[in-house]
């Protein structure tokens, strides 16, 4: 791979990586795909070699490089497997929040434990009647005192059963308008009273992923643990959802990639009708076309994370690239066990796991019909 943005630290960087993965996780991964959970140990394995948080300032506990390190964290855990996501969710996701509209109380309390895989993190925003309409949640957290009383439900959680802290969007002023004026952003620890996690989820793909409900009955939750200001939730939300949509772009693309280097190989190897697959026509205009989009996804991708990482403002590309990508993963998806035929509806071919993980993608972080929508928007329509 040549990266815009990468440099030689970044190669070596990705070898010490895949060596840590192909010891730590490669061997596993089936396991954990069975155990519906990835354990804490591997969280705390990655902290341990740097490989959480790598962006955060090193008197947290990161090691303060630039974001490039963190695409090249993402794109290597995602050819292990996109159950994966929870990690990229916290380092990438989570993470960002604290340290950018944390206190310095705040980022000294959490922040370093973030980095060693102590502290696994999670961001509760959907909930069970409101998905991309986030202006229009339910869940409150009223002052009394020196306490937020939160009360609600949210659900779909990334890291929902294994998290330790939970960045949760919430109407600190229900009666706000207009309606996203009134959200706010609450820290919420894992022995918060009234705190507490309803079913581990039952998902078609990401099986290893743990995706939780979680519960709110006056949950009581210091002041002290609100992040920035009341009333500023929503626009927080806002301006971090780019990197986040980002990772999501960049989990499509790796995927695809991954999908089809497994594909390319297995028609140069099966043989029908006296030959081998490959050479069939229709297999050949497949593959002429699957590298093509996955060779202009990938163009498209790098020139935004360059600009994303010099600090451009690429909302618009960003909604293009994650909608884009993850459509064209999840075409992929479906093209690529058609060639393996019958053998890709097994378990035991990476496809079939391929071909479930990936439909999510264009759900999550804003539903790619919302991607559409800002696109539209941002070109004045």
């Amino acid at each position: 791979m040549n990266h815009l943005y990468l440099t030689e630290e970044h190669d070596m960087f990705r070898k010490s990586l895949r060596k840590f993965l192909d010891k730590e996780a490669y061997p596993y991964y089936e396991q954990w795909e069975e155990d519906r959970m990835i354990p804490r140990s591997f969280w705390e394995k990655l902290g341990e070699q740097g490989f959480l948080c790598p962006d955060l300032d090193e008197k947290y506990g990161g090691a303060g490089v630039d974001w490039g390190f963190s695409v090249v964290i993402n794109e290597e855990l995602e050819r292990v497997g996109t159950g994966l996501v929870g990690v990229g969710l916290h380092s990438d996701i989570v993470v960002p929040y604290i340290s950018a509209y944390g206190t310095e109380k705040q980022k000294q309390r959490w922040l370093p434990k973030c980095a060693t895989g102590e502290i696994i993190t999670a961001i509760a925003m959907t909930e069970p009647g409101t998905g991309s309409d986030l202006a229009n949640i339910k869940a409150t957290a009223i002052l009394e005192d020196d306490h937020y009383l939160v009360n609600g439900q949210k659900t779909f959680i990334t890291n929902g059963i294994q998290s330790d802290l939970i960045v949760v969007a919430c109407k600190t002023d229900p009666h706000a308008e207009p309606k996203h004026k009134g959200v706010s952003l609450l820290v919420i620890e894992r022995d918060t009273p009234g705190f507490s996690r309803g079913r581990k989820l039952n998902k078609v793909g990401l099986h290893c992923q743990d995706t939780a409900e979680l519960i709110f009955e006056d949950c009581r939750v210091p002041k002290e643990n609100l992040l920035g200001e009341e009333g500023k939730g929503f626009s927080y939300l806002m301006e971090k959802l780019q990197q986040e949509r980002l990772v999501v772009a960049i989990a499509a693309q790796v995927a695809a990639e991954d999908m089809f280097e497994m594909t390319l190989e297995y028609v140069k190897t099966r043989e029908a009708f006296g030959k081998q697959i490959g050479k069939f026509q229709n297999t050949q205009f497949k593959i002429a076309e699957m590298a093509t989009e996955i060779e202009m996804g990938r163009t498209f991708l790098d020139q935004l994370v360059a600009s994303h990482i010099s600090g451009e403002d690429i909302v618009t590309k960003v909604s293009m690239a994650k909608w884009k990508l993850t459509e064209m993963a999840r075409e992929l998806a479906t093209q690529c066990m058609q060639l393996h035929g019958g053998y890709g509806y097994m378990e035991e071919y990476k496809i079939a796991r391929r071909y479930r993980d990936i439909p999510v993608a264009s759900i999550y972080a804003g539903t790619n019909e919302i991607m559409k929508t800002i696109i539209a928007k941002n070109l004045g329509l």
